[in-house]
């Protein structure tokens, strides 16, 4: 006999759908259940106070699972039963996810031991207002240390003040200048880190008292790079290593090889990696790019990336490499691939979409008695639901056309303004490969806001 019991509430519009995935997902995961259809169409309308006065508790049941759009206080209704009542998802489509069949990643998931610096870009022609905000928002993202960027050819007389009024937020500060007139106001005013020293300013950095970044003079050829290592390393003057990354179709495979060769010439050296060369210079969303390059420098132990957001598709590197780092960090330690570990890091399409299919969806609409409108989106067709009606169509507009075609008596302008954004956004998800749930926004991982749905508050307050 299975130890748990699990008792499912819901409305009457999905019952069968509900039935048929539980009954799936319990064979999986070994618990007994039972499904309790209150009487009301749309789950979404139930209270918990409401569920108390109506709900059947078999004997045996040890917790009772809501529809997720249950809203309200739960802790009435425990009391009342005394057995435990969680919410499910909000879309009983992802009831295997609810427990537990989506993922591989452990308690261990999360940790990570690759730096980031977040580099501003032409620090100098900011306000120090502007510095500062710009800094903190890196910060929040995940930014370890705030890389300064000075600009060639001149010398910033303000690089202490701007880099003192950063160190005063509590913020760690690299500078990133090969001029030693801006290096040293800077360690003085707090920096710890310079980017980058070779063979015209490796004499100074015995007199920063600070880790550095050792370059070589010729990126392609590491031509002086041994040199300045060895240089440092007599003066004990701690530093990383970076045999520069280039772009593709400036050499970036060679590029790469040399960071292996110097993995290899250096094995217990600190190295890092700047990443803004892909990142910035390539026609492509960074995510991609980020999550790989990471996990390149997490098997080659690079303890540190340089990244930079000034490009509109790169401007969220800071948040991609936050997540990468643990998800390549936890695929790197355990051996295993990086894939259903991190699902906010797949942006553009969904992981997965799951569907319902025809058979169900015109089970559907033979009970719906309302005139609410359900919309789907699967298998590149939209479908519209309602009282005695499954009207359905790739085309939004070819849709709405329908719609009108049966002569509406409550689609006034609010309604039609609704139906309008939702179709939008079961159009873009049929587009990309998204799952579409109505009333809820699109799941673009990281970058999801949510939606607040009038529609589903004013069914709420009915």
């Amino acid at each position: 006999m299975p130890e748990e019991q699990i008792h499912f509430v819901t409305g009457r519009l999905a019952e069968a759908p509900l039935r048929r995935i539980v009954a799936a997902v319990a064979e999986q995961s070994g618990f007994a259940w039972t499904v309790d259809v209150l009487p009301i169409t749309v789950a979404a309308l139930m209270t918990p106070a409401w569920v108390a006065r109506h709900m059947r508790l078999p004997a045996g049941t040890t917790r009772v699972v809501l529809p997720g759009y249950c809203e309200g206080d739960l802790e009435p209704l425990r009391a009342a039963i005394a057995v435990p009542v969680d919410r499910g998802p909000r879309d009983l489509r992802q009831l295997p996810e609810y427990f537990g069949h989506a993922t591989q990643r452990d308690a261990d998931f999360g940790r990570w031991d690759i730096q980031i610096l977040a580099e501003i870009n032409h620090a100098p022609r900011l306000s120090l207002e502007e510095l500062v905000a710009q800094a903190r928002r890196l910060a929040a993202d995940g930014a370890d240390f705030i890389d300064v960027g000075c600009e060639p050819g001149t010398t910033w007389s303000g690089v202490a003040t701007a880099v003192r009024a950063l160190r005063d937020q509590g913020l760690r500060v690299s500078i990133d200048s090969l001029n030693p007139l801006e290096i040293a106001p800077a360690v003085r005013a707090g920096a710890e880190l310079v980017l980058s020293v070779n063979s015209t300013n490796r004499d100074a950095a015995r007199d920063w008292g600070c880790e550095v970044v050792a370059i070589p003079d010729d990126p392609s050829t590491l031509e002086g790079l041994e040199q300045t290592v060895d240089h440092l390393a007599r003066a004990s003057v701690p530093l990383r290593i970076d045999p520069i990354l280039e772009p593709i179709g400036c050499g970036f495979a060679a590029s790469l090889g040399r960071y292996l060769r110097v993995r290899k010439q250096f094995p217990d050296a600190e190295l890092l990696m700047g990443i803004g060369n892909l990142t910035e210079l390539t026609d492509v969303d960074s995510a991609g790019i980020n999550v790989l390059l990471l996990g390149f420098c997490q098997e080659l132990r690079i303890g540190g990336v340089l990244t930079t957001q000034v490009i509109n598709w790169a401007r969220t590197s800071v948040r991609e490499c936050d997540l990468a780092r643990r998800l390549v960090h936890y695929a790197v330690h355990h051996g295993v691939p990086p894939k259903h570990l991190e699902p906010r890091l797949v942006t553009l399409r969904d992981p997965k979409v799951p569907a319902f299919g025809v058979e169900v969806l015109a089970a559907l609409a033979e009970q719906i008695k309302d005139h609410n409108y359900r919309l789907f989106a699967e298998q590149e067709t939209l479908h519209l639901l309602g009282s005695g009606q499954h009207l359905s169509a790739r085309d939004p507009f070819v849709l709405f056309a329908q719609l009108l075609a049966t002569s509406p008596r409550n689609l006034d302008p609010s309604h039609a303004f609704y139906l309008g954004f939702e179709l939008a956004k079961a159009s873009i998800a049929l587009t990309l490969g998204k799952d579409y749930r109505q009333d809820e926004a699109l799941d673009w991982g990281y970058l999801t806001v949510a939606e607040e749905s009038h529609r589903l508050q004013r069914r709420q307050g009915q």
